[in-house]
């Protein structure tokens, strides 16, 4: 496994030196990279709200100089094509090369209503996926008319997320550098990235030029007493209280210490290329730095 990502839903109320402290955080600590979701409403927390993504990327980007900064993931249906990779490459010229754009298909249909974009059926957002993403790489590297170019050559990496259906594995072996799926287990990540490398194959691409990585819920703490304190905190809040009602996390979520994180995601590394890890209880920094400075260097020996 090469990659540990703090991912974090910025629509859960995270709010400006909140999103300083945790990039902070990931810097002091070596984290790789910080990623955010890209959504403009939560629950999580009650009704919940967003700055915007790349607003945020952009000032965060200004404010280190080390973490790698991204979305996991930016929905086809918020922004046109041209404006997405104009944004993508701002951030890219602002951190000197550190952005990385994750791209899907867009699911929360209540979130678009609220605020009166269209969301189309599955079938046409599947293709406007696939659209942009043509028209994205083709900005950041072909269009000689667009310009400027990204400082990464020959562009910022391209991660398309999905649970591995042909709308969006189809893009992602045309043009992705990562595909990224969320909320599975070890059975099911060896039959997403199977089929990811038959979708590669009838590409005609050599399905080992694509990292294939995870999102799953992680909770984190140096003891099990705190690991159990933690899932108090995190099941407290008001729309995690369901999950609760089933006698602990659901069986994908990483929880646990440093050391027991590290051996079960050992048996996902011949499964997996990397791993960003959802933290939900935002607020608290404890956990970055037990995700840089323990579990990052456990897996990477």
């Amino acid at each position: 496994m090469v990659r540990v990502c703090l991912m974090i839903e910025g629509q859960e109320d995270v709010a400006w030196p909140q999103w300083l402290a945790l990039a902070r955080a990931c810097e002091e600590h070596g984290v790789e990279g910080l990623f955010r979701s890209d959504h403009y409403r939560g629950g999580l927390r009650g009704v919940g709200g967003s700055l915007d993504a790349w607003s945020t990327l952009a000032g965060l980007a200004a404010e280190t100089s080390r973490v790698r900064l991204g979305t996991m993931v930016s929905p086809v249906t918020f922004r046109p094509a041209a404006v997405l990779a104009k944004n993508v490459v701002a951030v890219d010229h602002i951190s000197n090369g550190r952005v990385e754009l994750g791209i899907g298909a867009g699911w929360n249909e209540r979130e678009h209503a609220q605020h009166d974009l269209p969301f189309p059926p599955a079938r046409d957002r599947v293709a406007l996926l696939a659209q942009q993403v043509e028209t994205i790489v083709r900005h950041w590297t072909d269009d000689d008319d667009v310009h400027p170019k990204p400082v990464q050559r020959p562009h910022p990496p391209l991660i398309v997320g999905g649970t591995a259906k042909p709308g969006t594995l189809t893009p992602a072996a045309a043009f992705a550098d990562e595909y990224n799926t969320f909320a599975a287990g070890l059975d099911d990540l060896r039959e997403r990235r199977e089929r990811l490398h038959r979708a590669c194959e009838r590409a005609g691409r050599d399905p080992g030029t694509i990292r294939f990585t995870l999102m799953n819920t992680c909770v984190i703490a140096a003891d099990r007493a705190g690991v159990e304190a933690a899932l108090e905190r995190l099941f407290a809040l008001p729309g995690a209280r369901g999950w609760a009602a089933g006698n602990g996390p659901p069986p994908h979520w990483l929880v646990g210490t440093p050391s027991e994180l590290a051996e079960r995601l050992r048996t996902y590394a011949d499964v997996i290329d990397g791993v960003y890890l959802q933290h939900l209880l935002h607020d608290e920094l404890e956990p970055v730095e037990l995700i840089g400075g323990e579990l990052a260097p456990a897996l990477a020996a």
